[in-house]
């Protein structure tokens, strides 16, 4: 089984404003809804967890126990404490995967993860279209998933998005104002895989639409651990010392 661990804020899930869209939507909060739908695949045992839980919902024994973390998040990055900052990204580096969703471009976990801002363009209206490409069929990720699909209502993230050049971008996004977007790519880091899937506003059902539960779905198998033997370096010193130096 595949531990998947989706940590949300639940910032927004308490605000009044939200409980006309965001509840209608995700009335167990967006966490939740993640995790049930990723648990419908039997390779996947899923929990949701919150900033508001002790120890920001990922004590020791949850974090050591994770095979792929989920990160969801928008109002409360500050929040987060930069000693669970470091203790995740340790993690990923040792082999954790890590998908990152929509806001969470800006989160403190993914901007160490890339080095760089991680700033992008956006424009938030009323309902905006985005038409997200499959542009890497080869890719695991992209397993299923048909040329295109529509996403009918969400929130424009537009070029020039500030982050090393991707591993691989399996998506990329366009909107009806004319923007494009890098909106699903891959980073190795250390022995992690890490995946950013830009689609998710929490004041449309984005996470409902079936296309976008096969990628997270997708995305959860592939980010998991990977076993390999990990050879020992040697040194130049060694080497020179070796009695087959002299052969």
């Amino acid at each position: 089984m595949i531990k998947v661990t989706v940590w949300n804020e639940n910032i927004h899930e308490k605000e009044e404003f939200y409980k006309d869209n965001l509840l209608k939507f995700y009335p167990k909060g967006i966490h939740n809804a993640i995790a049930d739908f990723l648990n419908k695949d039997p390779e996947i045992e899923a929990k949701g967890v919150t900033l508001d839980m002790p120890s920001q919902g990922l004590p020791d024994e949850v974090l050591d126990n994770t095979d792929v973390l989920f990160w969801w998040a928008h109002a409360g990055h500050g929040q987060v404490e930069d000693s669970l900052v470091e203790k995740i990204h340790k993690r990923v580096l040792e082999g954790m995967g890590m998908v990152l969703l929509h806001s969470a471009h800006y989160s403190k976990i993914f901007r160490k993860l890339m080095g760089t801002t991680c700033s992008l363009r956006w424009r938030e209206t009323e309902k905006d279209r985005e038409r997200v490409w499959t542009i890497d069929y080869s890719h695991p990720i992209a397993e299923g998933l048909p040329d295109y699909f529509d996403i009918p209502g969400t929130e424009m993230y537009g070029e020039i998005f500030d982050i090393p050049q991707p591993d691989d971008i399996v998506f990329i996004s366009w909107y009806a104002g004319g923007e494009v977007f890098r909106s699903g790519i891959t980073y190795q880091r250390g022995k992690g895989k890490v995946f950013y899937f830009s689609p998710g506003h929490e004041t449309f059902p984005i996470y409902n639409q079936a296309e976008v539960q096969k990628i997270l779905t997708n995305a959860a198998k592939w980010a998991k651990p990977t076993t390999s033997t990990v050879r020992p370096m040697t040194t130049c010193i060694d080497v020179a010392k070796s009695p087959e130096w002299d052969k």
